[in-house]
């Protein structure tokens, strides 16, 4: 038995921290839901000096409310309003000078008292920078500073002392993200600008790649001319290892299509092979998709058609690419 710790956290009864948890829910998102009724002309101030800007946000606070001011720095940047998070402490000796007249300091403080903040508050006013204020008391000295104040107080901590930030920090954590996405959707803010904000990630993979970044190409693609013989269509299909043929005509256009899925389903039925050219059993019209498509909508086409292989074709329905689901899961889109 570790001595430094309490005896009581030992014996915790398992219905009383669920019941803690559960306080500490409640408590948090009734506090969260309360913001909604306090907007007012504020936010759309704020969103109209961001805007605005021709900088960046600067995003500042100390403690806990740095702590979540670096998360509203990161969701800004992340979502198309560039922003970085300096600490006021570092500010007052020198991080100051990142600060410019063009740019947009939101400064966050539950008491709206700090003094670190108080004191590069009136050095950045005097650059003519506006500020935004995110505080948990409208009358304090840093929300009477502020172009724009934020309300975000909250009527209570989860703290059973009512004493460590809890859901003051929620509060205004979410007061953050609502301006991050309002801000994102007045910059029409799409997919794909987020996917270029996130290149090392799975959205990124999935909104980044197209199907030219991944199909097979020249040798590589299984295909077979519309006259040729049964036997010499499953040839191709084992030597190119993509379950699957394409069908051409003589310019290489895409006529038809012959699967594992296919070659199966035809044994059943017991035919005689003999002779049996693969314009008889292929697919006609099968799925195909561009080159410039996303890859992502490969998996959802095939997804929508359960098939796993998809032919590539230009404008004139040529023939430049295959692929399956095996290349899209090493190209971790799926």
């Amino acid at each position: 038995m570790n001595p430094n710790i309490p005896q009581a956290s030992l014996t915790l009864a398992p219905d009383a921290c669920l019941s803690s948890a559960r306080r500490v829910l409640d408590i948090e998102s009734r506090a969260v839901a309360a913001l909604a009724d306090r907007l007012d002309e504020n936010f759309v101030r704020a969103v109209k000096l961001i805007l605005a800007a021709r900088g960046r946000v600067i995003v500042s606070g100390v403690g806990k409310s740095g702590h979540v001011g670096r998360k509203i720095a990161a969701t800004m940047a992340s979502t198309g309003t560039p922003a970085y998070f300096v600490h006021p402490g570092e500010a007052a000796h020198g991080d100051l000078g990142m600060v410019q007249p063009d740019d947009v300091l939101i400064a966050l403080s539950n008491s709206g008292s700090a003094e670190e903040l108080l004191i590069i508050v009136p050095l950045v006013k005097r650059m003519n920078a506006p500020l935004i204020a995110i505080t948990g008391k409208p009358d304090s000295p840093l929300a009477l500073l502020a172009d724009a104040h934020l309300d975000a107080g909250v009527v209570e901590e989860a703290c059973p002392l009512n004493l460590a930030p809890t859901a003051s920090t929620t509060a205004a954590l979410a007061i953050g993200d609502a301006l991050a996405v309002a801000l994102l959707e007045a910059r029409g803010f799409g997919r794909e600008d987020f996917a270029r904000s996130h290149p090392g990630g799975a959205l990124g993979r999935r909104l980044l790649t197209h199907v030219r970044d991944i199909m097979r190409t020249g040798d590589a693609i299984p295909a077979v001319r519309e006259d040729a013989d049964f036997g010499a269509a499953l040839l191709e299909i084992s030597r190119k290892g993509l379950g699957m043929t394409a069908v051409v005509d003589a310019e290489n256009r895409v006529v038809g299509i012959f699967t594992d899925g296919d070659l199966r389903r035809l044994l059943e039925t017991g035919p005689d092979l003999k002779g049996l050219m693969i314009r008889d059993v292929m697919h006609t019209s099968p799925r195909s998709i561009g080159p410039e498509s996303l890859a992502v909508e490969v998996a959802e086409l095939m997804d929508r058609h359960r098939i796993s292989q998809v032919l590539v074709v230009d404008a004139n329905r040529k023939l430049i690419g295959a692929l399956n689901t095996h290349d899209l899961m090493n190209a971790k889109v799926i």
